[in-house]
């Protein structure tokens, strides 16, 4: 067959166009909405989409997935306005080397709205993220759901939040609010398993101001309403307050660190420098033998793990409890502890459901659980009991027995009534258990129980005082010490303050085939 050499220029010239069109939608794709609207992202204190990637992902990895997808609407005269790439970024990329799946939504194209082709952008990447087995980074900066495509747009969220389920406990999902993020769209940062806001400049709400004044006439701002510090602080929705935005993707890069890459990877080591073996002596100074004088158990924390380096989560939410990854010898231990030093550790509604998704979340990546008790009960009141405390205090309690990773706890001072049955207790198949000399395991505090048992005798005694001090006395050295509880078996030693970490070392290496079962089912029935 013989081709002519003007074929085959028509068809040079052909490529050469189909070239030179390539370069012209990867530009147009790159422009977003433009310089002006780019510089307004800037004004308003935010990064654009591509800036936000190149910030996370390790410098030039990003591979971008679906570039030149177009949305396909004739609405509203819609057929006239496309731009390449429907204002979502997704691709993929690494994290400190390992592999992650990324999409950021680009406000300077449609104000950042889904539509169907770019929830189906999304849905490609989860995807991708579950048959590989790597986390999932959104960033988001919409105005919501696209209107002029109507139900399609919906469907998309619904699509995409089928993802955020099902990919959950199978591979990390985080979440970076650094804009709007309203109605439905709330939801899919909500299924994912931590949420990063920004101050000033990114807000969650289901209905926004203009309607709560409309139907309930409540005067309230966005910032009141949903902004950064009322979702970490009040809601609890999100885990982590930035002041901006380069400062929230270099907190997930941290995050990422302590992180599996998924459910059958294995906790992340990192070599260090800590002897497995280093006592500390001021441990053994720091927790107060007065059972009602605070301390800080971020002191204690801190003293323990490997260098110093505890990365808390949700640090502003129901502040008496504390919960965050550290490293025990080079590997990720999760850890949840009783803060004295706010409402004397008690535990209540928010502190409940805090500890039980952070227990939750260890468990089903294979981290192991590392839990410092000084719990007094559960907070007393009508608005715990009217709330609903039974119920939230549960969520904690079948946390911590449902989890079958590797589970060490260290009671430092008190461990009172069904408190003590929930902090991570032998008798929810804790693996070992610690107490140091100071702590106080009872049914309640000596000084209620003296009330109560010798109540009749102090009406009557003419010196009620130093009967009731003589009797607190020997309540604490009969049933308020960690030795009775020692010689039944629900505590395995009782260590000194200062061979803490060497202990807990020891243990989670004891610990690291540890293989637990459950009941064969479908699933439990979680109290939520």
């Amino acid at each position: 067959m013989i081709v002519s050499s003007q074929s085959t220029e028509e068809d040079h010239t052909q490529t050469r166009n189909r070239l030179e069109e390539l370069r012209r939608r990867h530009a147009r794709a790159e422009e977003g909405g433009g310089a002006e609207r780019k510089a307004r992202q800037h004004r308003e204190g935010k990064l654009s989409a591509r800036e936000r990637i190149d910030l996370l992902l390790d410098e030039g990895t990003f591979e971008e997935i679906d570039k030149l997808v177009r949305h396909r609407s004739h609405n509203f005269g819609m057929q006239h306005n496309v731009i390449d790439g429907d204002g979502f970024v997704t691709g993929h990329g690494l994290i400190h080397g390992r592999q992650v799946f990324v999409f950021a939504q680009d406000f300077t194209v449609f104000g950042g709205s889904l539509s169907e082709a770019n929830a189906q952008k999304i849905v490609k990447i989860m995807d991708l993220a579950l048959k590989t087995g790597a986390p999932i980074i959104g960033m988001n900066d919409s105005g919501g759901a696209r209107i002029q495509e109507g139900v399609v747009s919906l469907a998309g969220y619904a699509d995409i939040f089928l993802r955020n389920t099902l990919t959950s406990g199978v591979v990390p999902q985080i979440s970076a609010i650094m804009g709007p993020c309203a109605g439905g769209a709330v939801y899919s940062p909500a299924l994912t398993d931590f949420v990063f806001m920004v101050e000033g400049t990114s807000h969650m709400f289901v209905t926004g101001p203009d309607v709560i004044k409309t139907v309930t006439h409540e005067d309230v701002t966005k910032e009141e309403l949903g902004g950064a510090m009322t979702h970490n602080a009040t809601s609890g929705v999100a885990h982590f307050l930035s002041s901006k935005d380069e400062d929230c993707l270099q907190r997930i890069r941290e995050l990422l660190t302590f992180l599996p890459q998924n459910n059958l990877d294995g906790v992340p080591t990192r070599a260090t420098s800590d002897p497995d073996d280093r006592a500390d002596a001021e441990l053994d100074s720091l927790v107060p033998a007065e059972s009602n004088k605070p301390y800080d158990i971020k002191d204690v924390i801190t003293r323990v793990v490997d260098e110093s380096n505890f990365f808390e989560i949700a640090e502003h939410f129901a502040h008496n409890i504390v919960v965050g990854f550290a490293r025990m010898a080079g590997e990720t231990v999760g850890i949840v502890a009783n803060q004295p030093a706010h409402l004397a550790g008690c535990l209540d509604i928010n502190s409940s459901t805090k500890g039980a998704r952070f227990v939750r979340f260890c468990d089903a990546f294979g981290i192991p659980i590392l839990t410092f008790e000084d719990v007094p009960g559960f907070l007393p009141g009508t608005a715990q009991e009217f709330g609903g405390i039974i119920r939230h205090g549960a969520k904690l309690l079948y946390a911590y027995a449902e989890a079958t990773v590797p589970k060490i706890t260290v009671i430092t001072r008190k461990a009172y009534g069904g408190a003590y049955c929930v902090m991570g207790s032998k008798h929810l198949r804790t693996d070992v258990n610690f107490a140091y000399p100071t702590a106080e395991i009872a049914v309640m505090g000596p000084e209620g129980a003296v009330n109560v048992l010798y109540r009749r005798e102090l009406e009557k005694a003419s010196e009620p005082e130093a009967i009731r001090r003589e009797k607190i006395e020997e309540y604490r050295d009969r049933f308020a010490n960690p030795f009775v509880a020692a010689e039944r078996g629900y505590i395995d030693d009782v260590i000194e303050p200062h061979e803490t970490r060497a202990r807990v070392i020891r243990a989670l290496r004891m610990l690291r085939n540890k293989t637990d079962t459950m009941p064969r089912k479908k699933h439990g029935n979680i109290p939520l």
